[in-house]
């Protein structure tokens, strides 16, 4: 029997279950790999997760370790020309961080006996006012509030009724590179368009370098996904005008150190009519709102998600019994019902507006049309760039509410 089970231990899961334990609630994180995951290299932190990251309390912790960016810069690789500069002026804070030291960081945070690993869910049921939650091992989790944080393949989200994530048509490989001496690159978030391609190259701190690169797969690509040596063949062959020092980054990557996945999306409408909450069982982070990595808010949404669920959850738990319920469990289910029901409210509309920026930022930056690509480099760009300001500028809130 537990009060609150979060299924995954990602960084929609461990936010979660941070938010709860800074206001005295206890969770189970269910994890179904045998330890805590922390692939994926690094991802991008905009303001809204900075102020996320301040609520949940490890903020400077996080600080400390990454450098902040002081501008993105996109560059033609057709040109070889900057197409657009956008400083990061103000309260605007940027920082490429290394996922694995997020990961470390939230767990750290939490008590020991917070995740139970390898409890792969396998099923979900009714019970009275509770759900019943089986996993692989054949243990059978009795729990009050069931919060599906088990990424784009959520099996709580299929619960919730909502259908699998769209393939976006693009792939993604992401690598990182550490250099033994410091790697001489300013703080700066560099992008790079054109051939049919998406890339990037961001320092994380004074030895780690990141990158990504996104393509539309096809039949000629011959499966080099499951090559990595024509995987980083594949990628040289893309990188088109550029400079000598970008390029170095790539051809120095060891081939352990890169990931290939295909980029999968939820369709906005179905954000608009699915159940984010139902009953007692919602959905956060990837498992609610997968989008394309465009607009670099995947993680940032995930914690703002935490925040906002913590906030009404907490909130729930803590009211006062009103008149005419028959039992304190009827109550208690009652307000954990208003509570999420709530925080699917405030997240509906943040949700839909995310996936659809990242689609459409994603199909024309990556677009490799005669006037589309003019359009883009000549017109678009500072208005592209400007996107991924606008949808950072997000507060969360804190933990309680004021």
């Amino acid at each position: 029997m537990e009060d609150i089970v979060i299924v995954g231990a990602g960084i929609a899961g461990l936010a979660t279950s941070l938010g709860l334990h800074r206001l005295g609630i206890r969770s189970l994180v269910l994890e179904s790999a045998d330890t805590l995951r922390a692939d994926g290299y690094a991802l991008a932190l905009w303001p809204n997760a900075w102020k996320a990251l301040d609520a949940l309390g490890i903020g400077d912790v996080l600080r400390q370790q990454h450098n902040q960016l002081i501008s993105l810069v996109t560059t033609s690789v057709v040109s070889g020309l900057p197409t657009a500069e956008l400083p990061f002026g103000g309260d605007h804070e940027v920082r490429r961080i290394d996922r694995k030291v997020l990961i470390e960081t939230l767990k750290n945070e939490l008590p020991e006996c917070a995740v139970r690993y390898s409890s792969k869910l396998v099923h979900i049921e009714e019970s009275g006012y509770f759900k019943l939650v089986y996993l692989a091992d054949g243990t059978v989790v009795k729990t009050k509030v069931l919060i599906g944080c088990d990424g784009v393949n959520s099996k709580v989200a299929q619960y919730l009724g909502f259908k699998k994530p769209s393939l976006a048509g693009r792939a993604s490989i992401r690598g990182h590179v550490e250099f033994e001496d410091r790697h001489g690159f300013e703080p700066k978030f560099l992008q790079f368009f054109g051939n049919g391609a998406r890339y990037g190259v961001t320092p994380c701190d004074e030895h780690g370098v990141y990158w990504f690169f996104t393509y539309i797969p096809s039949l000629a690509d011959g499966g080099i996904e499951e090559e990595p040596v024509k995987l980083k063949q594949f990628v040289s062959t893309k990188l088109g005008n550029i400079p000598d020092k970008i390029r170095a980054v790539f051809e120095r990557t060891d081939l352990n150190s890169m990931i290939w996945s295909q980029l999968k999306f939820r369709h906005p409408w179905d954000l608009l009519w699915g159940n984010i909450s139902k009953d007692n069982v919602c959905v956060v982070g990837d498992a609610l709102h997968p989008m394309t990595p465009d607009i670099g808010q995947g993680g940032c949404a995930a914690m703002e998600d935490a925040v906002v669920l913590t906030r009404n959850l907490a909130s729930a738990l803590t009211r006062k019994a009103s008149t005419g319920m028959r039992s304190r469990e009827e109550l208690e289910h009652r307000m954990i019902e208003i509570g999420l029901s709530k925080y699917g409210r405030e997240r509906r509309w943040r949700s839909i507006k995310l996936v659809s920026a990242a689609y459409v930022v994603g199909f024309v930056q990556q677009s490799d049309g005669i006037l589309l690509s003019f359009l883009r480099d000549k017109v678009f760009a500072k208005l592209l760039a400007g996107v991924l300001l606008k949808m950072s500028k997000f507060d969360p809130g804190k933990l309680v509410d004021s």
